[in-house]
């Protein structure tokens, strides 16, 4: 506005970007007129604005003579050098584009290559592990079922084995089959669990076959062998069906190797937590229910044979024969679990890889402990005739309370019945020495096992005491 020349009209206003046309306009027209006359006059604002646009028109034509030549020049300037910056422009992006096809067709189409060739191999890595997992797979599966057919005493044919059934006798190598067996399905299902792309059996589910195999056959089996070598506990015994006197050293043998089979066996199959657990956390359910149900069986079984007895005395001397061997297992059934260590468990967290030791679980030295932790006893023996005595107490007393010979037969021989049932108590601590000694060793002679005075007073007490009443 410096080079304006001097003029009435306020260009200053006019340039303001503040600028209101409507403001301007009504200023004009009240500095023209009185705001109260009525009509107003807008011949003079109209003829002072056009006055204004008149004056503007002629110094902006003033300007533009005056300055033709300046702006044409400088305009003509601007035009060369765009044009000379297109120019330049232009080859630097011919080069750059020359430069992009030759990185494209040496880098860009080669890397394409190579990560094509990359994905491929990737996938055809994936595919080998893929068929080495279905091929171990299979692999584990025919070794599995060549077990179940050691364990059945059948011979291989191709079909599952239906869970519980029996098949025939499972004899001595189907009995050492059985751990193996349990391996074998601890190996699948370490496969089948497989959580990550590195773990061995990464997709095994999408396998058709892989899932037959798992649902049609390696379930039944595994509960096939979990039934097997439950029966083989819950048969458990020291002495041959039928026969008499101490088992032999051949016979207490082969009582040992099953109920540790068996017993192995149950530890690796049964149900592992969800989270990792270590081999001391772990607490191996079926095999503590099966050891459990052997127990309740045999305290069940010897309530029912001396509450019969009790009514019929004749028996009696038979009947706590009976129980007396029952606890003569028992006591056997304890030394075996006592030395029997945990097996190394392929899906517990150990950093151990030597046979397990006292310092391997340092809180599960033998299969015995996490029973007498269930039980809550410190002796299977005392737990048993303690458990006997609870549960006579009430039968005996409603002997008792029905009256009649019964009641009276009892009376009458309440010394004898002392004098048996205690000398049962203490029979059943006598076990013969080939039961209790290791391997590799024999004997004939019997070993007294513990001081069982008390638990002979307490049968005694449970019995004799409500006829004393």
């Amino acid at each position: 506005m410096a080079e304006l020349e001097p003029s009435y009209i306020d260009y200053e206003a006019f340039l303001d970007p503040e600028f209101s046309p409507t403001g301007f306009a009504n200023s004009l027209v009240l500095s023209t007129n009185n705001a109260t006359d009525t009509p107003l006059d807008l011949s003079t604002p109209l003829s002072r604005v056009l006055f204004d646009l008149q004056e503007i028109d002629t110094h902006i034509h003033s300007l533009t003579t005056k300055s033709a030549l300046p702006l044409l020049d400088y305009t003509q300037g601007q035009t060369a050098a765009a044009e000379h910056i297109l120019k330049e422009t232009g080859t630097q992006i011919a080069s750059v584009t020359q430069g992009y096809e030759r990185l494209e067709k040496e880098v860009l189409q080669k890397w394409q290559a190579a990560e094509d060739t990359r994905i491929a191999a990737e996938k055809s890595l994936a595919t080998v592990r893929l068929a080495r997992a279905v091929a171990r797979c299979l692999t584990l599966g025919r070794q599995l079922e060549s077990q179940v057919a050691e364990i059945t005493g059948r011979s291989t044919n191709g079909h599952a084995p239906a869970a519980g059934t029996d098949g025939a006798s499972t004899g001595k190598e189907g009995l050492r089959a059985l751990e193996r067996a349990a391996s074998t399905i601890l190996n699948l299902h370490q496969m089948f669990s497989a959580s990550s792309e590195e773990d061995e059996g990464w997709g095994l589910e999408r396998v058709k076959v892989a899932r037959t195999l798992r649902n049609e056959f390696v379930i039944p089996a595994e509960n096939l062998i979990k039934t097997k070598a439950q029966q083989t506990i819950n048969r458990f015994s020291i002495s041959s069906p039928g026969s008499s006197g101490q088992p032999s050293y051949k016979q207490a043998r082969d009582a040992r190797s099953r109920l540790a089979n068996a017993s192995t066996t149950l530890y690796l199959l049964s149900p592992i937590p969800k989270a990792k657990t270590t081999v001391s956390d772990y607490k191996p359910e079926l095999l503590l229910s099966t050891l459990q149900g052997y127990m309740q069986t045999s305290i069940q079984a010897s309530a029912n044979a001396l509450s019969k007895a009790l009514s019929q005395l004749p028996i009696m001397e038979r009947t706590l024969a009976e129980v007396s061997a029952r606890c003569q297992d028992i006591v056997v059934f304890e030394s075996i679990l006592r030395n029997l260590r945990p097996p190394l468990h392929p899906l517990l967290i150990s950093t151990h890889t030597q046979p397990p030791t006292d310092e391997t679980y340092p809180n599960t030295t033998n299969l015995l402990q996490p029973l007498l932790q269930a039980l809550d006893t410190s002796s299977l023996p005392s737990y048993f005739w303690r458990s006997l005595a609870s549960s006579l107490s009430s039968r005996v007393q409603d002997i008792i309370n029905r009256g009649g010979v019964s009641t009276r037969t009892l009376r009458s021989n309440r010394d004898r019945l002392k004098v048996e049932i205690k000398g049962c108590v203490m029979r059943a601590s006598r076990v013969s020495a080939n039961s209790l000694l290791s391997e590799g060793r024999s004997g004939s002679d019997s070993v007294t096992v513990g001081n069982w005075e008390r638990e002979a007073a307490v049968m005694v007490s449970s019995i004799v005491g409500p006829l004393s009443r």
